[in-house]
């Protein structure tokens, strides 16, 4: 397989280190996480600041490894649930002479498809406090230097930049000064970033639900320039409950009052939670929600697959090297639906002296599937519009997002059903429930968006395949009321 030239084989390792939460606050984070349900269930909110599809590269290390190996028992899956979904690109070689291009050429290639890239700066000095992922650059003033090749290359639309993974939560091993100097520097790429390119969007670090507290966090955040960001992301390369993250994010927004910042969240690998205080390859773990803007959260601009599935974090294989057993297995615990708002298991206060993952029972064979909400119809819809939209299509698979809105009365469950014309069949949805019978789909809403208001919207997403033409279906009905 061809290396990833902007990657290093010693990336995106994300530590859950509990050295730093103090038991107060995991006890206030466990009363929270029992409210994320009713939160993420009882909000009916909008979508953030970002719109339109992400960037799926071909060039990807899971797509280097499909192109590579075709007739692995293990491909298919891969391709269906790993391989088809767009993920973060990390630049973290120190690449003074071709960074600029090689962000360059990943931009334009998102551009050229309409897409949005996700880039993920990873160069800081000491970066992972010596850890799995050591490395970046030697020295803060060459960090900027390095900062202002890769901003030369942004171009001039939206790209979403994922600022030092652990930049911020992680920070044990610096003093006062080195403190002060990260600071400085994220700030400075911040600015530099915006400056080059106004559509960037640029977040930072905010670490994960049970590591450290929102309001330390918050701290944080404000002490490296979050306020000329768009934002924060957390759970990058970890393995939080998504209610549990946006519960989170609220406190943090909170605790900064600032509102006009938003969050994103990782959810490459969350479709099982976490495995106790394990962070490092843990085994069973299935991979997450597909990435979206539409994330019905007024405070979350998207959900993100941050750490690409399969790539290592250091304990399986070398931190970022592609592993298809690791991606075979979170392919096969993989969620179709969103995850149920369910609570984590409180972190001890410290992490483990061996990070070897413990053994847990071996996964299913056949993807964990959550149990469809079967809403019964409801009534008086009257009038509806449906949007179907693909947002990426590629041999024989492709990708769409759906937006329901309700012309009638108020409804309270929902039910949407089409017929395809040509060959096609739904492999995994998120946000609904989506099943087949023949050429007839019927999907239905998900715990947390069943709801919707007259003029309200409901969307959700799904990933299939199709062989001949891919023909849009022209007829949607709404518990049993044809759309326009």
């Amino acid at each position: 397989m061809t290396p990833d030239l902007t990657s290093s084989p010693h990336h995106h390792r994300r530590r859950a280190d509990r050295r730093l939460v103090a038991l107060g606050a995991a006890a206030a984070m466990t009363a929270a996480t029992a409210l994320a349900g009713v939160l993420l269930a009882s909000t009916e909110a909008a979508a953030g600041t970002l719109s339109g599809s992400f960037y799926r590269d071909p060039t990807s290390g899971v797509n280097q490894w499909l192109a590579a190996n075709p007739n692995d028992s293990r491909a298919s899956l891969i391709s269906q649930r790993i391989g088809s979904q767009p993920q973060a690109r990390w630049f973290a070689n120190y690449n003074l002479s071709t960074i600029q291009s090689q962000v360059t050429s990943y931009v334009n290639a998102a551009n050229s498809v309409n897409q949005i890239p996700v880039l993920v700066p990873y160069m800081l000095p000491n970066r992972d406090c010596g850890g799995a992922s050591a490395g970046g650059a030697p020295t803060i003033s060459a960090y900027r230097t390095w900062i202002d090749s890769f901003a030369a290359g942004l171009g001039t639309r939206t790209a979403v930049i994922i600022l030092e993974p652990d930049s911020l939560a992680l920070q044990t091993c610096l003093s006062s000064s080195d403190k002060a100097d990260r600071n400085s520097a994220l700030s400075y790429a911040v600015t530099k970033f915006k400056q080059v390119n106004s559509n960037a969007k640029v977040y930072l670090d905010a670490g994960h639900s049970a590591w450290n507290s929102a309001s330390d966090t918050a701290s944080r955040l404000q002490a490296a320039g979050v306020s000329n960001a768009a934002g924060f992301y957390s759970n990058a390369s970890n393995f939080r409950w998504t209610a549990d993250e946006v519960n989170f994010g609220r406190n943090v927004l909170n605790a900064l009052g600032n509102g006009n910042l938003h969050q994103v969240i990782d959810t490459a690998r969350n479709g099982k939670g976490p495995l106790g205080s394990e962070w490092c390859d843990p085994s069973g773990r299935g991979t997450g929600q597909a990435p979206t803007t539409a994330t019905n959260e007024s405070t979350v601009d998207a959900f993100i697959w941050i750490k690409p599935p399969g790539e290592a974090d250091g304990c399986a294989a070398s931190a970022g090297q592609f592993v298809p057993d690791l991606a075979y297995s979170l392919a096969q615990n993989g969620i179709v639906t969103s995850p149920p708002p369910s609570p984590s298991t409180v972190p001890s206060p410290s992490r483990s002296a061996s990070p070897s993952p413990s053994a847990p029972p071996s996964p299913s064979a056949s993807p964990s599937t959550p149990p469809s909400p079967s809403p019964s119809a409801s009534q008086g819809t009257g009038a509806c519009s449906v949007s179907y939209k693909v947002d990426s299509q590629w041999n024989n698979g492709f990708v769409v997002s759906v937006v329901i809105t309700n012309r009638g009365p108020a409804i309270t469950s929902w039910t949407l059903t089409w017929t395809y014309s040509g060959n096609q069949a739904v492999t995994n949805a998120w946000n609904a429930t989506v099943t087949a019978s023949g050429a007839n789909v019927t999907a239905r809403n998900v715990a947390h968006n069943g709801s919707i208001a007259t003029n309200g919207t409901a969307s959700f997403g799904f990933q299939a395949t199709y062989s001949g033409t891919n023909t849009n279906p022209t007829a949607f009905k709404l518990n049993n009321v044809t759309c326009s």
